[in-house]
């Protein structure tokens, strides 16, 4: 299935593995321990609606979006609402049912490890992922729905999530949209012009790469991968893996 093709494309590439270091405990600071990287950007309220698609509005999803807005740098969160639009508009296209604010908040989280509050020695995602779960205990969220909400943002570069609930598969299926760009036959050009008007892409292409750079320079160890891949560069003739800035650089997007 195409959509399928296109996510494995992006996780292939991306994917950092749980190897030596997965046995490291995290440590994730609360939102009122640690300073805010972006303090100085002013919270916002999204559009109610972009492209068809309905942001959701609840007490949890505004309260996601400001720790969003401080945390990330403004690229970052435009990618982030990004994901949520291109990965409903996946959603609806495969006929899909899911829970709007689940997805929303795993969208609008999904980058959390690659913050200065966040980051660590984990896989970014790990890291995300375990921010994303403390916030949502702490605000009372049931354990099964923060589950979803991690395991969304921790699949969202791997193939596996591809395979899980619309929840946990359309983080990863918005994502790769934003990144590599998005299937036509799931998001029309209309659609697709309607969301970078509401979120402008602010040069991702350039940020985004530098941003994933800073964060391994600072922590050498979140620069994972499976073994398979080791295995393979080691045994394997020829075996010349095409490297994911490759794909950044060749998306359909002007930056």
């Amino acid at each position: 299935m195409r959509t399928i093709n296109r996510r494995a494309l992006l996780r292939g590439t991306a994917a950092a593995a749980l190897n030596a270091v997965a046995s490291t405990r995290v440590t994730v600071a609360s939102a009122a321990q640690a300073p805010a990287q972006n303090s100085a950007t002013p919270s916002r309220t999204p559009p109610k609606t972009v492209a068809g698609i309905a942001v959701p509005d609840t007490k949890l999803a505004s309260s996601a979006l400001g720790l969003a807005t401080e945390v990330y740098p403004p690229y970052l969160l435009n990618h982030a609402l990004r994901t949520y639009v291109f990965g409903s508009l996946a959603g609806r296209a495969q006929k899909k049912d899911f829970d709007e604010e689940t997805l929303y908040i795993a969208c609008v989280l999904h980058d959390l490890g690659l913050t200065a509050r966040y980051e660590g020695d984990l896989p970014f995602e790990i890291q995300g992922a375990e921010a994303a779960r403390k916030f949502l205990t702490e605000h009372g969220v049931a354990e099964e729905k923060a589950d979803m909400v991690w395991d969304g943002i921790a699949m969202h570069v791997t193939i596996i999530g591809g395979y899980k609930r619309p929840e946990i598969a359309l983080v990863g299926a918005g994502a790769g949209a934003d990144v590599l760009g998005p299937d036509p036959a799931e998001v029309p050009a209309a659609r697709f012009a309607e969301t970078l008007d509401a979120f402008p892409r602010l040069k991702f292409k350039e940020q985004f790469l530098k941003t994933c750079a800073d964060v391994v320079t600072r922590h050498p160890r979140s620069a994972g991968r499976t073994f398979m891949r080791d295995v393979a560069e080691r045994y394997v003739p020829n075996y010349h893996p095409r490297n994911f800035c490759d794909f950044i650089d060749k998306a359909p997007f002007t930056e």
